[in-house]
């Protein structure tokens, strides 16, 4: 007679899953009419000049960003002095922005998901956004004092 085979013995926890990422919703053309939605929308709001910063709203304030939209249509424009006018860092922020909402359009509409290099955490990404978050809280200070113009108009 042959000895009983013993049971395994039960795992105290649950066993984890391989990950499997989320499956986009919708299809390709419906995400980029989405997007299209709402870029209709914000620039609806721009062109009656809605304003678009809540901190602005809440406070009566300048946040560190204020006048970028307007910097932004005026180096549209080709306007570069008014540009640099209304935001003395329209030059660095503007295209970096640009390609990151493009690079984000592309891979929602393309894979579902919003996401950028901005993303990765690499030595770069991560110094170059503090000094432009330094950068635009010294000019956002320097306003308040005078300095570029002095605050712009909210």
């Amino acid at each position: 007679m042959a000895a009983p085979v013993p049971s395994p013995t039960p795992v105290p926890y649950p066993v984890p899953r391989p990950y499997t990422p989320p499956r986009p919703k919708g299809t390709a053309l419906g995400r980029a009419a989405r997007l299209a939605l709402v870029g209709a929308v914000l620039s609806a709001a721009v062109v009656v000049r809605f304003p678009l910063c809540p901190f602005a709203l809440v406070t009566r304030h300048p946040c560190p960003g204020c006048g970028l939209t307007r910097a932004a249509l005026a180096l549209a424009t080709g306007d570069l002095r008014e540009a640099i006018h209304f935001h003395p860092l329209v030059i660095p922020i503007v295209p970096m922005v640009a390609l990151l909402a493009l690079q984000g359009s592309y891979n929602y509409v393309r894979h579902g998901r919003w996401y950028t290099f901005a993303f990765q955490q690499t030595r770069v990404v991560t110094l170059g956004s503090i000094v432009l978050a330094v950068a635009m809280i010294a000019v956002w200070f320097a306003r308040f004092f005078g300095a570029f113009g002095g605050p712009v108009p909210v």
